[in-house]
């Protein structure tokens, strides 16, 4: 091999070994097929089915001057903020040129049950119908749960997501409705679809054409694995139960924090509580990310502690992640107990003294100790929990509104 070889090899192990490495894609948390629509792009086609149960296309509103398309859904509290906004929209500007149609995009199996604390349904199909009642949408509300097409080729982010199309279908408005997240109308303070609407109307430029939409991510059908483990995590875990006496009690239905309690009292050996048990570890997951506490106090013998224990966890009776923190800060280890007196009045004085003595006995309070409901007997789940979100509310409120 002769010198010039050499070199010539030299050179090109230096470019190698000092060539820029190839950078890997920038991840995405968004599925195969989303496409982030941009301003001056066209309206995707659809074909999408309405709460009227008629198949709704785009070209059905090719008269109107503008078309706002809402993505919603029945779950999100932001969502159901706005709704009242939404509405007033519609009725403000009716006869002006605008058409509005609201799309859920979310699968509603991808929702976790703790995804639905601020709502009474998921976000399937006939549960729509059932909020658009409910809530007397004035529009028409589509479903894209099952396929998600429309809301990958409109590029939805989340619920609420607003897009503005002018009547060439061009999109001139994306982004948020505005810039509040309560149902107060008298906290918006940039009503930015509507800036866009009258200066549509107007014939003059939208002056904020693109703003970032807040509120609960796009459910999209490839989060049905995070809901399975999710699902896991509840069926393996441990549950700590502990003995308690009256006095204890009574300093838990005192109830001073900030959280809504559920109180239930029950045993192994009794039939109707057994029975209603899932509805109680429903309720209590529903409410999971919310100031919200379940408290089992089993009547069974503190003797028997160790079948209390694994009842709870055959049923998943275990402590929401979010629950952690208030229960160390209050030196406690978890929410279940064994009753250790041996008479059940002292545990009626200082629970409920209204409750005649059989179990299963339901109470559910508010922080302070204000009685929100209470049942004796088997409870009937959908009451309870409806109950409890009267209660609490659908949407967030201003920290000064909330109740206490």
């Amino acid at each position: 091999m002769n010198k010039l070889t050499i070199c010539l090899l030299a050179t090109m192990l230096s470019v190698l070994a000092n060539a820029e490495t190839p950078k890997a894609k920038k991840p995405t948390s968004q599925p195969a097929g989303f496409h982030e629509l941009k301003i001056g792009e066209s309206a995707p086609e659809f074909e999408l089915v309405g709460i009227d149960e008629e198949t709704h296309t785009l070209k059905d509103y090719e008269g109107a001057d503008l078309l706002m398309v809402a993505f919603l859904s029945n779950h999100c509290p932001t969502s159901q903020a706005v709704e009242g906004r939404i509405k007033k929209i519609v009725k403000d500007y009716k006869g002006k040129g605008l058409k509005l149609i609201a799309i859920n995009p979310n699968d509603p199996a991808a929702l976790r049950p703790d995804e639905l604390g601020y709502s009474k349904y998921n976000d399937s199909f006939p549960e729509m119908k059932h909020h658009a009642k409910e809530q007397g949408f004035n529009f028409p509300y589509l479903y894209d749960g099952d396929t998600q097409k429309t809301a990958l080729a409109y590029g939805c982010l989340a619920t609420p997501h607003v897009m503005i199309f002018d009547k060439e279908r061009k999109l001139r408005y994306q982004g948020r409705l505005d810039d509040s997240r309560y149902a107060d109308d008298a906290m918006v303070t940039s009503p930015d679809a509507r800036n866009a609407i009258d200066a549509l109307l107007a014939g003059k430029p939208v002056p904020v054409e693109v703003t970032k939409p807040h509120g609960c991510s796009t459910k999209w059908i490839d989060k049905r694995g995070q809901l399975a483990a999710d699902n896991e995590k509840w069926e393996k875990g441990e549950v700590e139960v502990e003995l308690i006496d009256a006095k204890g009690i009574a300093a838990l239905r005192k109830n001073d924090t900030k959280k809504v309690r559920l109180f239930n009292v029950w045993a192994t050996w009794c039939g109707p509580c057994v029975k209603e048990f899932p509805e109680l570890v429903a309720t209590s997951r529903k409410f999971g990310l919310r100031d919200f506490e379940f408290i089992s106090i089993s009547m069974d013998d503190p003797k028997e502690l160790p079948a209390v224990k694994a009842f709870l966890e055959k049923h998943n009776a275990i402590v929401h992640d979010k629950l952690k923190p208030s229960l160390k800060a209050e030196g406690r280890k978890g929410n279940a107990y064994v009753f250790n007196e041996a008479s059940s009045d002292a545990l009626i004085q200082a629970l409920d003294p209204e409750w005649p003595g059989p179990i299963p006995h339901t109470l559910v309070v508010a922080p302070g100790g204000e009685v929100i409901f209470r049942h004796n007997g088997e409870i009937d789940g959908e009451e309870l929990r409806a109950k409890i979100l009267e209660h609490m509310g659908r949407f967030y409120v201003p920290e000064s509104e909330a109740k206490p």
